[in-house]
C-alpha cells in the first residue's frame, strides 16, 4: 500500500520524537502523572519478562503490600483483572497513564510494570519513574525494528538507566555491553547469575521453585533481587517462589486425561525456544514441537528457530503464528531451511501445517505415543491471530483441547 511505502520512507527516529513523545507527555498530563505516587518497578527483557514481573507481583502481595501489575496477560489492580488488549505487551500511552491513575486512586503502593524496548524507544513510558529496572536478558529478536543488537541493547538500557536501582543479569551477553558502553555508578548496579559470581546466586539465596528449567531459575533470581532491594524479607521471597504456579501459556499443561503431555508456551524467540526444549529434553521422552514465525518482523530468526527445533525435538510440525500480510508458506520454508541444517527430513523429522489448528490436531491425533510431550510454542495467551490486517479470534487452549477431544 502506498501509505506503508510513505511510513518506510520516515526515520523511526523522527515518529518517536515528534509523534509518539508529545503524545505520552499529553497523557501523562491529562492524568496528572500519577506514576509520580507510586513505586514502580519494570521488567524488561527478551524473555522471561511476564514471569518475572508477576513473579515479583506474587511475592509483594504475599507480604502483604498493595500491588498492582500490567503485564503481557493483562493488568491487575485490586481484586479487577483488565484485559491490555491483542499482541501488546506496554500498553499506549493513554490506557497507560490510565490505568496508573487508577491505581493511585486506589491507594496502591507498588506497580509490576512489564516493559518493552518498543514501549521505551517510543517514549510510552514518558513521566514513569522507576524505583527499580529489571532486565532478565538481550537475546535476537526484533532487530527488523532496532536493525542491530547494540541498538536493540540500547533501547532495553533506558530503563536501567531511569532507575534508581538497576537489577541485571551477568551471564548474560548483555551484561559486557551494558558495564563497558553505560557509566553508572557500581552501586547502582546489582548484579544476580548463575555461572558469574553476583550479588544473588542460588548458593547465596537458597529457595525453591516449581517453574521448570534453567531459564526460571534466572527469573527467580531476578524477582529475588527486585524484592530484596525493596525491603522484603527473605521468608516471603522464599515463599513466594516455593508458591507461585506459574503464569497462563507459559509452560502451562493441558490434561485431559490422554496418556501423553501437552504443553501450551509463549516461546517465540530462538533462545526462548531453546531454553524450552532442552527443560523438556532432561525429561527424556519423545519430543513433539508445534510452532511458526510471526509475519513482519525478525526474518533472521526463522531458520534459526527451524535448527534449534529440529536439533532439539524429536519432531516438529511448522505452522502459522501470526502471518500478517506475508504468505504464511515463505514463512514456513524459511524456517525449514533452518531444519535442513540440522539434518531434518521434511514428512521424516518435520512437517510443514500451515493452518494452526490443523497443526495442532496433526500432532496430538496422529504423531503423539504414549508417554510422548508435545509442546506448542508462539502463542500462549494470546486471544488473537493476524492474518492480512485482521486479528481474528484464537485460543490456543481451545484449540488443544478440541484436538484431544476427538481421539478421548
Amino acid at each position: 500500500m502506498i501509505v506503508d511505502k510513505i511510513r518506510a520512507l520516515i526515520p523511526q527516529k523522527l515518529i518517536n520524537v515528534g509523534k509518539h513523545c508529545p503524545l505520552a507527555f499529553l497523557a501523562a498530563t491529562i492524568h496528572y502523572f500519577p506514576a509520580r505516587k507510586l513505586k514502580v518497578i519494570g521488567v524488561t527483557g527478551t524473555d522471561g519478562k511476564t514471569t518475572t514481573a508477576n513473579l515479583i507481583y506474587h511475592i509483594l502481595d504475599l507480604a502483604g503490600k498493595k500491588v498492582a501489575i500490567i503485564s503481557t496477560v493483562s493488568a491487575k489492580i485490586g481484586n479487577q483483572e483488565i484485559d491490555t488488549g491483542f499482541h501488546v505487551t506496554t500498553p499506549n500511552p493513554w490506557l497507560l497513564q490510565k490505568l496508573l491513575h487508577k491505581m493511585v486512586n486506589q491507594k496502591i503502593e507498588y506497580v509490576v510494570l512489564e516493559v518493552t524496548s518498543h514501549g521505551l524507544d517510543q517514549y510510552r513510558l514518558l513521566g514513569v519513574p522507576f524505583e527499580i529496572g529489571v532486565l532478565t536478558n538481550v537475546t535476537h529478536e526484533h532487530l527488523d525494528y532496532h536493525k542491530t543488537y547494540e541498538n536493540y541493547v540500547a533501547a532495553k538500557a533506558k530503563l536501567l538507566e531511569a532507575a534508581k536501582i538497576a537489577i541485571v543479569n551477568k551471564d548474560d551477553e548483555s551484561y559486557k555491553f551494558l558495564s563497558s558502553k553505560f557509566k553508572v555508578q557500581s552501586s547502582k548496579f546489582i548484579a544476580y547469575g548463575i555461572k558469574n559470581e553476583a550479588d544473588f546466586t542460588p548458593k547465596k539465596f537458597k529457595f525453591k521453585t516449581n517453574l521448570p528449567g534453567e531459564y526460571n531459575l534466572y527469573n527467580c533470581l531476578a524477582a529475588i533481587a527486585a524484592t530484596s532491594q525493596l525491603g522484603i524479607p527473605a521468608q516471603f521471597i522464599r515463599e513466594g517462589l516455593s508458591s507461585f504456579k506459574g503464569v497462563i501459556g507459559r509452560m502451562e499443561e493441558i490434561n485431559e486425561g490422554q496418556d501423553f503431555k501437552v504443553f501450551i508456551d509463549f516461546a517465540h524467540t530462538p533462545n526462548a525456544l531453546e531454553q524450552v526444549l532442552k527443560a523438556i529434553k532432561s525429561v527424556k521422552s519423545r519430543v513433539i514441537v508445534v510452532f511458526g514465525c510471526a509475519g513482519l518482523r525478525d526474518k533472521e530468526k526463522r531458520p534459526k528457530m527451524g535448527e534449534i527445533a529440529c536439533r532439539l525435538a524429536d519432531l516438529a510440525v511448522l505452522t502459522a503464528e501470526d502471518p500478517r500480510t506475508e504468505d504464511v508458506n515463505e514463512i514456513i520454508d524459511q524456517i525449514a531451511k533452518g531444519c535442513l541444517k540440522a539434518g531434518g527430513i521434511e514428512g521424516k523429522n518435520f512437517y510443514k501445517i500451515p493452518d494452526r489448528q490443523e497443526a495442532i490436531n496433526f500432532a496430538i491425533q496422529k504423531l503423539a505415543k504414549k508417554g510422548d510431550i508435545i509442546v506448542i510454542c508462539g502463542k500462549g495467551h494470546e486471544k488473537s491471530m493476524c492474518f492480512g490486517r485482521t486479528e481474528y479470534p484464537w485460543s490456543e487452549h481451545k484449540a488443544v483441547r478440541k484436538a484431544l477431544k476427538s481421539i478421548l
